[in-house]
C-alpha cells in the first residue's frame, strides 16, 4: 500500500513561534509547486479560524487542533496532494498521534523540527507574542510559560540560526527527494 502513496507526504514543520515554520512552509509549497505537485498548506493560525474554531490553548485544546490539522493532512497524503503543515504541535503524544494515523493509512510522514533557539524566536517575535507575554498580556505562551517537548526523531533537525532561508529549503527538498527515493 505504501507505493501507492510515494507521490505525496504530510511535511509537518514543528517547532516554537518564531522559529520560522509559516515562512519555510510559504517556500517549500512554492518549490512543490514549481515541481508541478499538487500542494496545500495547512497553517495553524489559520485553521484556528475555521477547523480548530473556539479552542483555546489549554494542552486540551492544543491536541485537539492538532489531531484535526493531522487527520486534514492524512487525508490529502493518501489522496496525491503535499500537505505542508507549519504548527507548532507543542506536545510529543499529539505529534506521535498524527504518525501513528499516516502509518495506518499507508501515507507518508515526514516530522521537520525547525530548532530555533527561544532567545532567536524572541528576537525575530513576527507577531509580537514574546513582547506580549514578557509585558504579562499574554499567558500560556509555548516555550515560556507552557511547555514545548522537543521531538525526539524527527526526519530533519533543521538548525535555522546563521542560515539563509534557501539554505534551510534545501534541506527540506533534500529530505524529500530522498524519502523519495527507493533503497
Amino acid at each position: 500500500m505504501r507505493d501507492q502513496h510515494m507521490s505525496a507526504a504530510t511535511v509537518w514543520l514543528t517547532g516554537l513561534s518564531g522559529a520560522g515554520k509559516s515562512t519555510l512552509a510559504e517556500r517549500l509549497v512554492a518549490a512543490l509547486r514549481e515541481r508541478g505537485e499538487r500542494v496545500e498548506l495547512l497553517d495553524g493560525d489559520e485553521l484556528r479560524t475555521s477547523l480548530s474554531a473556539g479552542l483555546g490553548f489549554s494542552r486540551a485544546d492544543r491536541n485537539t487542533h492538532v489531531t484535526r490539522v493531522g487527520f486534514v493532512a492524512d487525508l490529502l497524503a493518501r489522496n496525491g496532494v503535499w500537505a505542508i503543515v507549519p504548527v507548532i504541535a507543542p506536545y510529543a503524544d499529539a505529534r506521535a498521534e498524527n504518525r501513528a494515523r499516516h502509518e495506518r493509512s499507508g501515507s507518508r510522514y515526514l516530522e521537520v523540527f525547525v530548532a530555533t533557539s527561544l532567545e532567536e524566536c524572541a528576537r525575530r517575535d513576527v507577531k509580537g507574542l514574546y513582547a506580549r507575554a514578557e509585558a504579562g498580556e499574554l499567558t500560556g505562551m509555548t516555550g515560556l510559560d507552557d511547555p514545548y517537548e522537543v521531538p525526539t526523531n524527527p526526519e530533519l533537525r533543521l538548525e535555522t540560526q546563521g542560515r539563509s532561508i534557501e539554505e534551510s529549503l534545501a534541506e527540506i527538498l533534500r529530505l524529500i527527494d530522498e524519502e523519495r527515493t527507493p533503497a
